[in-house]
């Protein structure tokens, strides 16, 4: 998945336009989580050395196209001018005259930040119009937002058809990192998948199974692998009509001669709440009333032993209801776990950062994917649109 990126065009004095992920959560205007602001500061900073004119769009939230003063981009462009030490403009239009007239100002190390692209109904429909609106602002194009890049709007695709595109450096370390842990890993490569539900992850365990020697399931997910056993979950989540798909899974996983592990006991309570009434017991051992909510302390001790004995280890999903301190046990062993990894260890995205970030273990990991659905659609093997649109290397035509 070789793309050309900034380091491969010349972009001095070139209006650069620039897809950016910085949708964080904002309590009023104020912005309570910066990291994907963050994350862009290399691209932004690199294109500034090389003496770019540089143009940032973004979405923010789900205004559903139409202009909603509270999702303007505005705090967000604040907050940027201090991260980059340098001013950022901004514009209250992302395309039209207003915009073209702030381009028009841009000199060579400049900064402009557009408004919020999903305020026009064309950006999530990938209208071709709007796609050639925001192309006629700029002469280069750099997706640098691999948490949208699963999806093919104006500003993520289809204005990659009308310039010359390429990716962003964050976008580069996405797609390496990941990409060369499901291409060349360094072995035992095992994979922790977690999450509420198996239907959300069929495509993504089908995937790894060829791939990984270790596959440890965990969550509520677990649950369908466990009732598709046979074992008796009391009112815990199960999919019924997922448990053929688990047998297949499993039986995918015997003929292959991959390990497929299981919880072997399970932080039970009598109810979904912080403070509900919880025991340790066997999966042997669930009562009626009772519902998993974590994997258990041998469970944990036997998954924490997969992980710290991998050379490659990919996670996502937690372990159980982590946000409940009573069922985060499961979740932060196998967060500490992946620390103590001498080898590659990948964080592919949602909750799963979440629980790391919770650990305080964010640093010890080697990649920590800044994409949710668009990290999950990787894992499964899917071509992300916002990536196979990008030019490829030389020789390398392939998404």
């Amino acid at each position: 998945m070789e793309k050309k990126t900034i380091r491969d065009m010349d972009v001095r004095g070139k209006r650069v336009f620039v897809r950016v992920d910085f949708n964080v959560p904002l309590d009023g205007t104020t912005i309570t989580d910066d990291t994907r602001i963050r994350a862009a500061l290399p691209t932004i900073q690199e294109l500034r050395a090389k003496g770019a004119r540089i143009i940032l769009a973004s979405h923010l939230g789900r205004p559903k196209g139409k202009v909603d003063p509270a999702l303007s981009l505005r705090p967000i462009g604040k907050r940027l001018e201090q991260l980059v030490g340098t001013p950022v403009i901004f514009s209250e239009e992302s395309i039209g005259p207003v915009a073209q007239a702030h381009v028009e100002k841009l000199q060579p190390g400049d900064v402009l930040l557009l408004e919020n692209v999903r305020f026009h109904p064309g950006e999530e429909k990938n209208d071709q119009d709007l796609a050639a609106a925001f192309a006629s602002l700029a002469d280069v194009y750099v997706n640098d937002a691999f948490g949208t890049a699963h999806r093919a709007h104006a500003t993520t695709e289809g204005i990659a058809h009308l310039l010359p595109g390429v990716a962003g450096m964050l976008m580069e370390r996405e797609l390496k990192v990941m990409g060369e842990a499901l291409t060349h890993p360094e072995r035992p490569f095992t994979a922790i998948i977690g999450g509420a539900k198996v239907s959300d992850k069929i495509g993504v365990i089908e995937h790894l199974l060829a791939k990984v020697d270790r596959l440890l399931i965990g969550g509520g997910m677990a649950n369908t692998f466990l009732a598709a056993k046979g074992y008796e979950l009391g009112a815990s989540l199960v999919e019924t009509d997922r448990m053929d798909v688990a047998r297949s899974l499993m039986e995918k996983a015997q003929q292959a001669g991959k390990e497929l592990l299981l919880p072997v006991d399970l932080v039970l309570a009598t109810a979904f709440a912080a403070d509900a009434q919880a025991r340790i017991g066997s999966v042997h051992d669930v009562q009626a009333h009772e519902m998993a909510l974590d994997i258990g302390p041998e469970t944990s001790r036997l998954y924490a032993q997969a992980v710290i004995t991998s050379k490659t280890v990919i996670w996502n999903g937690p372990m159980g209801v982590f946000e409940m301190e009573r069922f985060a046990a499961g979740t932060n062993t196998v967060a500490q776990a992946m620390a103590e990894v001498h080898g590659v260890t990948i964080i592919g995205g949602g909750d799963s950062v979440a629980a790391i970030e919770k650990a305080g273990l964010a640093e010890r990991m080697t990649h920590i994917s800044t994409g949710g659905g668009a990290s999950l659609e990787f894992l499964e093997g899917k071509i992300l649109p916002g990536v196979a649109v990008l030019q490829p290397m030389d020789g390398v035509s392939k998404a």
